[in-house]
């Protein structure tokens, strides 16, 4: 399909990506920190454990985050993404990363960093999605 905007192209993370087994396991029963040696590599497990940890433990839920959300763009500089552009939330394998995103803002915004967590805000809207809609993919 042509993009008629001009812009760069989507970036969509490979079905191979660590998310994609990180996410069978987690729905076959395994906690995801039990996952987490098994594939480090993948966004969604950092996310859940920050998710998990936001309410009891901020600063655990930021560096969680942090890590899941530096392991993203790791894939997606490997996938192509240049620094900007749309990193679509429809396509699985992207939903770790968005969800790191997601958890560090809010992270952020918990333990004092607000200019994080409006940077991170604006880098999902950038992405193309909002926070929103990455939290309905909980």
């Amino acid at each position: 399909m042509e993009n008629l905007l001009g812009g760069p192209e989507p970036t969509r993370l490979p079905a191979d990506h660590p998310d994609v087994a990180a996410r069978a396991a987690v729905a076959g029963g395994a906690a995801p920190r039990a996952v987490v040696p098994a594939q480090p590599a993948s966004s969604l497990l950092w996310a859940l454990l920050a998710e998990e940890a936001q309410a009891q433990d901020p600063v655990a839920a930021y560096a969680y985050a942090r890590t899941g959300y530096h392991r993203g763009l790791d894939a997606l500089r490997r996938a192509g993404w240049r620094g900007a552009g749309p990193v679509p939330a429809d396509h699985e394998p992207n939903q770790g990363f968005l969800r790191s995103l997601l958890a560090l803002a809010e992270a952020a915004e918990a333990i004092g960093e607000s200019d994080e967590a409006e940077r991170c805000r604006r880098f999902l809207l950038d992405s193309g999605t909002s926070p929103e809609a990455v939290a309905a993919l909980r």
